[in-house]
C-alpha cells in the first residue's frame, strides 16, 4: 500500500507533462486473406498482447482482449481486427489471468473449436465460466496439436483477479514450433508479461526461435513496475538473450496501465536499437490490424549466410 500511495503521488505530478496525443496507427485488416489462408505463416496484431497467428494451417489467438476499457481507463485505440471478423479459432493461448490478458466476454465471442491452453491452476476457473475445452500446463510442459508443439515457458510475473486468488494460477509465455524437422514454418515465442530475468536465456538455449513477441510497455515508474514489466531496453536484451531473428513489440498503445506513453516506449526502443547496432529490419513494429507474412526458416538461413 505504501508503494501504491507513492506511485499515485508521482502520477499526479507527472500527469501534466505527459503527452498522450500519439496513437498506434491502424490499417484495414486483410480479411479475405485471413479467411482463406491455410498455408502461409502470418501474424496479425489486434492490440496489446492479442495476436491472431496462422501457423501450419491453424488459427491461433493469444490473450484475446477486445474490451473497450480496462478498469476506469478507456481503450486508447480500437482493436485492429473486429472480433466479429475473426476467422474460426482453433487454439487460444492464455499467458496469465490478469484482466488485460484474459477477458471472458472476448473469449466467449470467438468462434471455432477454441482449444484453450492455460497456465496450471486456471483450468477450474475457466470451466466454471462455461469453457469445456481447456488444458492446463506447467512450465516446460508441451502438447502437440495438428503438427505444432506448444510449450509453456516461464516468465517473471504474478497474477490475480480478485482479493482471494493471489497467484492461485501460474503465468508464463508460449513457444510454437513445427513438429516436422524439415518444416519451413517459423518457431514463435509469445512472452506474455514479464520482468527481465535469466529465464530468457534459458528459453533461448532450449528452442531455435525465429520470431519473439515481447512486451515494451507498462514499465513506468520503473522502481515499482521493474519486477513485473520489462522496459524497452530490457526487452531488447531479452530479444538478444533468446537468440530470435525478429522482434515484434507488443503490450503498448491499447491501454493506459502505467505512466509511460506509447511514443515514449517506441522512442526508447529505437534509441536502444541504434545504440546496440541492431539491424532495424529485425524489429517489426506493426500497426494494429496489419498482417505480417512471416519469413520461413529457409529465408532465415539465407539471411544468416
Amino acid at each position: 500500500m505504501k508503494h501504491l500511495k507513492r506511485w499515485r503521488q508521482e502520477r499526479l505530478r507527472k500527469a501534466k507533462t505527459k503527452d498522450y496525443s500519439y496513437s498506434v496507427p491502424s490499417v484495414e485488416p486483410d480479411l479475405e486473406f485471413l479467411h482463406q489462408n491455410e498455408s502461409t505463416p502470418s501474424l496479425t496484431w489486434v492490440g496489446h498482447s492479442t495476436f491472431f497467428i496462422q501457423l501450419a494451417g491453424m488459427n491461433i489467438m493469444t490473450d484475446p482482449v477486445w474490451a473497450g476499457q480496462m478498469a476506469f481507463q478507456r481503450r486508447l485505440t480500437p482493436p485492429g481486427l473486429p472480433i466479429d471478423d475473426v476467422p474460426p479459432v482453433d487454439i487460444v493461448l492464455i499467458s496469465h489471468s490478469h484482466y488485460d490478458h484474459l477477458h471472458i466476454q472476448s473469449l466467449r465471442r470467438l468462434q471455432g473449436r477454441k482449444q484453450l491452453l492455460v497456465p496450471a491452476g486456471l483450468r477450474t476457473k475457466l470451466r466454471l465460466k462455461g469453457f469445456a475445452n481447456v488444458r492446463e500446463l506447467h512450465w516446460w510442459e508441451s502438447v502437440v496439436i495438428d503438427g505444432i508443439r506448444i510449450t509453456f515457458v516461464p516468465s517473471q510475473h504474478w497474477t490475480r483477479r480478485n482479493l482471494w486468488d493471489m497467484n492461485s494460477s501460474h503465468w508464463g509465455g508460449w513457444i510454437l514450433e513445427p513438429v516436422e524437422k524439415d518444416s519451413q514454418d517459423p518457431t514463435l515465442y509469445f512472452a506474455g508479461d514479464s520482468g527481465y530475468f535469466p529465464g530468457f536465456k534459458e528459453i533461448g538455449s532450449r528452442f531455435n526461435i525465429d520470431i519473439a513477441l515481447l512486451p515494451i510497455g507498462a514499465y513506468e515508474p520503473e522502481w515499482f513496475m521493474g519486477p513485473q514489466h520489462v522496459t524497452p531496453e530490457e526487452a531488447l536484451q531479452a530479444f538478444e538473450d533468446t537468440g530470435a531473428k525478429w522482434f515484434v513489440p507488443m503490450h503498448y498503445g491499447a491501454f493506459k496501465l502505467a505512466d509511460d506513453t506509447p511514443r515514449e516506449a517506441l522512442d526508447r526502443l529505437e534509441n536502444e536499437r541504434d545504440r546496440r547496432g541492431l539491424d532495424e529490419e529485425r524489429i517489426r513494429i506493426l500497426p494494429h490490424g496489419e498482417t505480417w507474412h512471416c519469413p520461413n526458416r529457409q529465408n532465415n538461413k539465407r539471411e544468416q549466410e
